[in-house]
């Protein structure tokens, strides 16, 4: 099961997940995250420290949401637990999207460069 919220903190939209993003609830992160995108947040955070497994799909929806934001000039960062983080340095995700251990350093990365 996963549950998907999203909250915003200044101009950055952060979309936070609890649980297991796979095949089949991947497109719950999916769809919240094109929501944000849509309605035009350019900064955005994914918050995985609260998921316990992530797949393929799962990346794929990240790294699928990072090219649109980047078509847009906009930013994609990660929070994610170290599981998660073994998952995304192992698949090489890491070299193209910014991981944070928790939203607090996300935001300050946020903060320390330009918009």
């Amino acid at each position: 099961m996963l549950v998907v919220t999203t909250d915003h903190h200044g101009d950055v939209a952060v979309v936070r997940a609890e649980g297991e993003v796979d095949l089949h609830t991947a497109h719950l992160l999916r769809d919240a995250l094109t929501a944000v995108i849509a309605h035009g947040s350019d900064r955005v955070i994914a918050d995985l420290t609260d998921v316990s497994f992530l797949d393929s799909t799962g990346l794929g929806v990240l790294v699928g949401r990072l090219r649109e934001l980047r078509i847009r000039n906009g930013h994609l960062r990660v929070a994610a637990s170290d599981r998660i983080l073994r998952v995304i340095k192992v698949t090489g995700v890491d070299l193209v999207l910014p991981v944070h251990e928790d939203v607090a350093g996300a935001l300050s990365a946020f903060d320390a460069s330009p918009a």
